[in-house]
């Protein structure tokens, strides 16, 4: 009887944990309903440099799975770097078997008010719209829809290596563009260190690109970056003290 009453305690304490979420694992959002629509030409050559900052986006590890999202979903540029699974919804235009495809938010898509929400503004707030890389539309629709419902969701971001820090600017001004981001992808706070300072904030310029107004000229840097999620990642000294602005520098990246 003793030996019962032990198993059934350790069932009870395991039970409320069979479900949780695996610690420093980003586990991504639950589907929700948009349209999405396509730009950029068949090779895509269109959607290069962008909203986020990213430049070319396939020498970044972009390629052409990439989108401009809509301002509801862009987030005034904190979204830059989030992966999304989408999938078409509307049968009379999805390709067989309705596949699902895996894209990261590199640019912004604008509202146009002179057009409405429902006949051309499709990025218009409050509306969530992707407007997709042409060759990734049609992996989802065919190309005479021109739009699609979609449902969508975000997922974990796969990417090789670790996160890429590019260190632009000059003397007294250091612009960090931050790309490469595995999990969620997105970076919502950035601090640099040289390795005569303390770590000092960086505010967000524009897209991923991160600034600070300091001189860290020969000095060892180190970055620490925080994801949507809340997980902070931080590389240290990945930059020697001979480095040069202009430079990419590889750090430790997230857990998926």
């Amino acid at each position: 009887m003793k030996q019962l009453l032990l198993f059934i305690s350790a069932v009870a304490f395991l039970m409320p944990f069979t479900h949780a979420r695996i610690p420093g694992v980003y586990s991504g959002g639950p589907w929700e309903t948009a349209h999405a629509t396509f730009y950029g030409g068949s090779d895509a050559s269109g959607t290069m440099g962008g909203a986020c900052g990213y430049g070319n986006l396939y020498s970044q590890g972009y390629g052409v799975n990439t989108a401009a999202l809509s301002t509801a979903l862009f987030n005034t540029g904190l979204s830059c770097g989030a992966c999304f699974e989408i999938k078409c919804n509307e049968p009379k235009w999805c390709n067989p078997g309705s596949p699902s495809i895996i894209v990261t938010a590199t640019n912004f898509c604008p509202p146009n008010y002179a057009l409405p929400s429902d006949n051309g503004g499709w990025c218009n707030p409050p509306r969530p719209h992707f407007d997709l890389a042409m060759p990734m539309f049609l992996k989802i629709a065919e190309y005479r829809a021109g739009i699609v419902a979609v449902s969508f969701r975000r997922t974990p971001c796969r990417k090789q290596g670790g996160v890429r820090f590019t260190v632009n600017g000059f003397r007294y001004f250091n612009l960090v563009l931050i790309t490469n981001v595995a999990g969620p992808g997105d970076i919502v706070r950035a601090s640099i260190k040289g390795s005569r300072t303390q770590w000092i904030p960086m505010s967000r310029n524009w897209g991923q690109n991160w600034q600070s107004n300091i001189v860290l000229v020969g000095q060892a840097l180190s970055f620490r970056v925080t994801a949507s999620d809340g997980r902070t990642s931080t590389s240290r000294n990945v930059a020697p003290a001979d480095w040069q602005f202009g430079q990419t520098f590889m750090g430790k990246n997230f857990r998926i």
